[in-house]
C-alpha cells in the first residue's frame, strides 16, 4: 500500500465516475431467486426460515426473525414493549428517521441524547442524565458499523430496569469484546437495505435469546396470525388459524431470503474487503490536517458500512456542503449520515431539543461527508476519492 508521499494527485489521475454505492449482486444471488420464483412460493416460507436460521447460526443468536425491513424489525420489537402512554425510550439523535419514527409508531415519547465525540455513537453519560421514572427501553446506534458503548449502556439498563434493543443497521458482521452484535442487547435489529452490508434488496431481521418473545415477534409480523402462509397451505399445514395480537404486515418474502441466504455465505469475503477499503483510505488521508478520519476503539470489531470523515472548518475555506458538490463535479459521490434528528423539523417540534442540547451532533452535522464503500470499488476507485478530496481541500485551506 503506498503512503500518502507517493499517490498521485487526483488532479494527474484519469477522470473517473465513483457512485455512493453499488450493490455487490452476482450470478449466484440472481440463479437463487430464480429458483425461488420458479418453486412457486414467494411470500413467507421454506426459504425465510433456512434464512433465519443460518443468520441466528452466522452470529450466535438463539433465535432470529426475519421482517421487510430494519424499519420494521425496530417497532416490531419495540411493540413486544406494549408501550403505555408516557413511556419513554432513549436513543442517539444521530441516526436515520426510522429510529426515531420506530418509537413514536410503537407508542412511546423519544428521548434524543447526545453522542461521544470519537465514534459518533450514543453517549452513555448523556443517557444516564436523561433516565426517568418513565423511561422503558435505550436503542443505541451502531454508527457506520462502529459498536456503542455497550458495557456502560447494559450497566445503566440493568440498574434501571430497561430493556436494551440495538439498532444494528450498520453493524453485520461486528463485534464487541468479542461478542457478536446480535447476542449483546436484549433484542437486536438488522438492515438488509440495498445499501448494506448484507442485502436482500428490502429486508431485516431481529435477534434475540428469549425464546417465548421470538414467538411473539413471529406472530406480530403477520397480522397477529397464529399460521403464517406456510403453515396453512403447505402440504403440512392446516387452514384455520386464530388471530391473537392486531399485528402488522412485516413479513419477509422467499424471494428476499433466498438472496440473503446466498449474501450470507458470502459475507466473510464482503467483509474482509471493506475492511481493505477503509484501511486504504484511511492510508491515503492520515496525513491530511483538514479531515478527523474515523475512530475505531480497541475492543471492537468494526462492520465499516460507512466510511466518515469529519472536516476541521476552522482549517477550510469551504463548507462542508460545498466539498460534497465539488466531490460530485469530480465524479465522487458521497453522502451526509445523518442530519441529527433534532435539526429535522417534526422532531424539532415533538422532542424539544435545541442544537445546544446536544453539542456534540448538532456540530457533527456540519462537518461530516460519507465517502464511497462498497465492495466493487477498485483500490484505484478508492485512490481517485482520496486524492479528489485532497485536491478539494488543498485549494481552499485557510
Amino acid at each position: 500500500m503506498a503512503t500518502s508521499g507517493q499517490q498521485t494527485s487526483a488532479t494527474r489521475m484519469a477522470r473517473r465516475e465513483v457512485p455512493f454505492y453499488r450493490p455487490d449482486i452476482g450470478e449466484e444471488e440472481i440463479a437463487a431467486v430464480v429458483e425461488t420464483m420458479r418453486s412457486g412460493w414467494l411470500t413467507i416460507g421454506p426459504r425465510t426460515q433456512e434464512f433465519e436460521r443460518a443468520f441466528a447460526r452466522a452470529v450466535g443468536a438463539a433465535h432470529a426473525v426475519a421482517v421487510s425491513s430494519c424499519t420494521a424489525a425496530l417497532h416490531l420489537a419495540l411493540d413486544a414493549l406494549d408501550l403505555q402512554p408516557g413511556d419513554e425510550v432513549i436513543t442517539s439523535t444521530l441516526t436515520f428517521t426510522a429510529t426515531g419514527a420506530s418509537v413514536v409508531h410503537a407508542g412511546g415519547r423519544l428521548i434524543l441524547a447526545d453522542v461521544t465525540p470519537d465514534t459518533l455513537n450514543l453517549d452513555p453519560v448523556d443517557v444516564a442524565r436523561k433516565i426517568t421514572p418513565r423511561t422503558r427501553a435505550i436503542v443505541p446506534v451502531h454508527f457506520a458499523g462502529h459498536p456503542a458503548a455497550m458495557d456502560e449502556l447494559l450497566a445503566i439498563a440493568r440498574q434501571h430496569g430497561l430493556t436494551v434493543i440495538e439498532d444494528a443497521a450498520h453493524s453485520l458482521p461486528a463485534g464487541y469484546h468479542g461478542r457478536a452484535v446480535g447476542t449483546i442487547g436484549d433484542m437486536t435489529a438488522f438492515s438488509f437495505y440495498a445499501t448494506k452490508n448484507l442485502t436482500t434488496g428490502e429486508g431485516g431481521m431481529v435477534t434475540l435469546a428469549d425464546g417465548a418473545l421470538a414467538e411473539r415477534l413471529q406472530t406480530r409480523r403477520l397480522h397477529g396470525m397464529t399460521r403464517d402462509a406456510w403453515r396453512r397451505y403447505s402440504r403440512e399445514g392446516a387452514w384455520r388459524y386464530d388471530v391473537a395480537h392486531l399485528g402488522f404486515k412485516y413479513n419477509m418474502t422467499d424471494m428476499a431470503a433466498a438472496m440473503g441466504l446466498v449474501q450470507l455465505r458470502r459475507l466473510p469475503a464482503l467483509h474482509r474487503r471493506r475492511c481493505e477499503i477503509a484501511a486504504l483510505y484511511t492510508a491515503l488521508l492520515s496525513d491530511v490536517p483538514e479531515v478527523e478520519l474515523p475512530a475505531t476503539r480497541p475492543e471492537v470489531e468494526h462492520a465499516w458500512h460507512l466510511y466518515v470523515v469529519r472536516l476541521r472548518p476552522e482549517r477550510l475555506r469551504l463548507h462542508r456542503d460545498a466539498v460534497i458538490e465539488e466531490l460530485r463535479a469530480a465524479g465522487v459521490g458521497s453522502g451526509v449520515h445523518f442530519i441529527p434528528l433534532h435539526l429535522l423539523s417534526y422532531y424539532a417540534e415533538t422532542c424539544d431539543c435545541r442544537p445546544a442540547d446536544l453539542p456534540v451532533a448538532s456540530a457533527a452535522a456540519e462537518t461530516i461527508i460519507s465517502l464511497p464503500l462498497f465492495t466493487l470499488l477498485s483500490d484505484d476507485d478508492v485512490r481517485y476519492v482520496a486524492m479528489t478530496l485532497r485536491d478539494v481541500l488543498r485549494a481552499n485551506r485557510r
